[in-house]
Parts: structure tokens; C-alpha cells; sequence
């Protein structure tokens, strides 16, 4: 059983949707589809945020309207992420994110607590463009 995605924005203007569905194992897989074909795989807590950053900065072109991504699916992940986190030093940013989201908070106030929480990484979108095109290919 595969579980509904919900699409972030497209790559391109007519290019595949990117965006996330839980996986059976109480995490999230990244999805890349276009009309003819989907690829899915485990998503690590980075590309998830970055997922959220391009959802609050509208950094990608439409998403399926049937298929696009709700604050509260946005919220939803977020808080999933920082429900499973043990890292002493993302885990209380991640908790500042839930609350700039389920505050209502504006999108750069909760786009800096996003980005607080990432990794070593500098430009989402370009992040999530890359793992979209290892997706396709493989």
C-alpha cells in the first residue's frame, strides 16, 4: 500500500511535482512524479525542511492543485520532525518551527526558523532540484 503525496511545486513550469508522503514506517519518503511514472524514497530531515522552506517561500512553480500540500500538511511534517528528533542541538529548533507554524507566524519568520534548523544546507530549492534529478535517474 502506498500512501497519497502531497506536492510541494513542480520543477519547472511543466516539469515532474516534488513533494512528500509518509511511509509505512513513521517516516516520510520524497516524492518526484510526473503524469507517467512516480519515484519515492526515504526522505532525510533535510530534504523534509527544505520541503517546508520552498512551501512558505512559494519557491516552486504551481503544484497539482488535487494534489497540493496545506499549512496544515506542512505543520503536520514539521512536528513530525521534531517528535523524532534526539539531537540535542536541532531538537529545540525544530520544537521553535512547530511553533512559528502553528502560530500562524509570517513566512520569513517561520522560513528563519526552518533554516535554523538545517544542516550544511545553503540553498533549498537547489538541494531539493539535485535529489529530484538522482530520483529520476535511478
Amino acid at each position: 500500500m502506498v500512501a497519497a503525496a502531497c506536492a510541494v511545486g513542480r520543477l519547472g513550469e511543466d516539469g515532474p511535482w516534488l513533494g512528500f508522503a509518509p511511509s509505512l514506517d513513521d517516516g516520510y519518503e520524497l516524492v518526484v512524479a510526473d503524469a507517467a511514472r512516480a519515484w519515492r524514497a526515504r526522505a532525510t530531515t533535510d530534504e523534509l525542511l527544505c520541503l517546508a522552506i520552498a512551501y512558505f517561500e512559494d519557491a516552486l512553480p504551481g503544484a497539482p492543485e488535487e494534489l497540493a500540500a496545506t499549512h496544515a500538511d506542512i505543520g503536520a511534517l514539521v512536528r513530525h520532525l521534531a517528535a523524532v528528533n534526539a539531537d540535542p542541538r536541532q531538537a529545540p529548533l525544530l520544537s521553535q518551527a512547530v511553533d512559528a507554524i502553528d502560530d500562524g507566524l509570517a513566512a520569513d519568520v517561520v522560513i528563519a526558523a526552518l533554516q535554523r534548523c538545517l544542516g550544511s544546507v545553503t540553498d533549498p530549492v537547489q538541494q531539493l532540484e539535485r535529489r529530484a534529478a538522482e530520483l529520476a535517474a535511478a
